[in-house]
């Protein structure tokens, strides 16, 4: 095995060109013989066709990778979406979240993703945390450690390998990982007995891989290296909780991953930390080169190489024996949830009759930041369209308030220019819908009722639509 297994590149889905534009790179990566891909966007066809065809010309088991936090649909157009964790963790049913990490298995095998970069098992602790807040299962550390097993749980029986993020936790951050390098000031103590938790939950819970953060803490390691550059945090990970499984890096282009060095020598530095998979790096083919200077030298930078391809080859077997490729999933009982959800009481208020036309004005704080927003804002309207219910000016007035944490946003909640449209917009307002985190609806202003909807992915717009149509007077 070459030690370029050990590198996971990014092929990313354009809505020009497909994934034709990530052929240089595809064609490098089956050269240096990298250990698989995470891949981002495209329809269930085109992923399909793809991972296929990459396991073919690789000839070998491989990892095919994706960001799946809120079901397959996350990153697959055509599969299921799921309300995020923390919405999940809210209804109180730890049989819906094994089903949730078991659809998204099932959906994900059947495009020829085997490797799901899911549970958040991060605490929900800052209010000013940019990055986490509803990809959590919670701020409780038991409760969220319940959450995060029983989704391992249904994942792992699904059979797809399951990776818990981010080790040893980025629920107190208040800056964002894509762009600096954040520092935890928590003691050990507190550490242990907080944050650690949902992660020593997943390891007892059997999960297959434990994914590392860009974050710096102190108490664990005095010389302020991230984790993922950290020995003695990824010791902990492996003595302390006991983890035998695959360790990967949180995505090597983000900033905090640097501490200072080059994007080349911060991953190899990390393998010689203790990762056995580097995600996402800039120059995938320079950092496979890297890592076989560092093979062809031997001694302990050899040998760390060697038990990290020995993992890899290890998961990547198991993660090719339960392909469904030609498996047809049917997941209605996904906008099940999303109706259970949106049908619960109000953050605020009572809502009184609504009339048509429904005026829905939009209040999109996710707009202009440096990755464009996960779905587009059009949904409600689309869906109260299809119902035949009548938008425009005349009858009852519904806000649409959109705030997701975002990569590089830089913020948690809404930010001036949202809120003084927020402020304008609920004037007279009948309903104002919160597509974000609940204790987004604190912002909005004094008057209308709040209904929280979670998120601004398609599922929960769609619930909305069918929970206005539902109460037309």
């Amino acid at each position: 095995m070459t030690a370029g297994r050990l590198v996971i590149p990014a092929l990313r889905w354009s809505s020009d060109t497909g994934f034709s534009h990530e052929e240089p790179l595809i064609a490098s990566a089956l050269e240096f013989g990298a250990g698989g891909f995470i891949l981002f966007g495209g329809t269930a066809d085109a992923v399909r066709t793809l991972t296929a065809r990459l396991r073919r010309e690789a000839g070998r088991p491989i990892l095919v990778a994706a960001d799946l936090e809120r079901g397959a649909g996350q990153q697959v157009a055509g599969l299921a979406e799921l309300p995020p964790p923390l919405a999940l963790e809210s209804l109180g049913e730890p049989a819906v979240i094994r089903g949730a990490g078991l659809l998204t298995a099932a959906e994900a095998l059947s495009v020829g993703v085997n490797w799901i970069l899911a549970p958040v098992a991060d605490l929900d602790l800052e209010p000013d945390n940019p990055i986490v807040q509803t990809r959590s299962f919670g701020a409780d550390p038991e409760r969220t450690a319940a959450a995060v097993a029983n989704w391992i749980a249904g994942c792992e029986a699904g059979g797809a390998l399951a990776c818990v993020k981010h080790f040893p936790g980025h629920g107190r951050t208040r800056v964002d990982s894509h762009d600096l390098l954040p520092v935890v000031e928590a003691s050990a103590a507190v550490l242990r007995t907080t944050d650690l938790v949902p992660f020593r939950a997943a390891v007892a819970a059997g999960v297959s891989s434990v994914m590392t953060s860009h974050v710096a803490y102190p108490a664990l390691d005095p010389s302020g290296l991230p984790a993922t550059l950290s020995a003695p945090i990824l010791a902990m990970l492996r003595h302390e909780l006991g983890f035998e499984g695959l360790i990967v890096t949180d995505a090597m282009m983000m900033e905090g991953s640097r501490a200072g060095r080059t994007p080349v020598q911060a991953a190899v530095d990390a393998l010689v930390a203790g990762v056995d998979l580097l995600l996402y790096p800039d120059d995938p083919v320079a950092v496979a080169e890297a890592l076989s200077r560092m093979a062809q030298q031997g001694g302990a930078g050899g040998r760390r190489i060697e038990a990290a391809l020995d993992r890899v080859e290890r998961a990547a077997r198991r993660g090719e024996a339960n392909l469904l490729p030609d498996v047809e999933i049917h997941a209605g009982s996904s906008e099940a949830l999303g109706d259970w959800l949106v049908a619960r009481p109000l953050a605020h208020g009572d809502l009184g009759p609504i009339s048509g036309p429904l005026e829905l004005v939009t209040v999109d704080d996710d707009e202009g930041q440096k990755y464009p927003p996960s779905s587009p804002t059009t949904a409600v309207a689309e869906a109260l369209a299809a119902r035949g219910v009548p938008l425009g000016a005349g009858g009852s007035r519904i806000v649409l308030a959109f705030a997701e944490p975002r990569a590089s946003k830089g913020r948690a909640g809404f930010g001036p220019t949202a809120r003084q449209q927020l402020a304008e917009a609920s004037r007279g307002a009948a309903l104002v819908v919160v597509f974000g985190h609940p204790r987004l609806a604190a912002a909005v202003p004094a008057g209308p009722p709040v209904l929280v909807a979670w998120h601004r992915q398609r599922l929960m717009q769609r619930a909305v639509a069918r929970f206005l149509a539902e109460r037309l007077a």
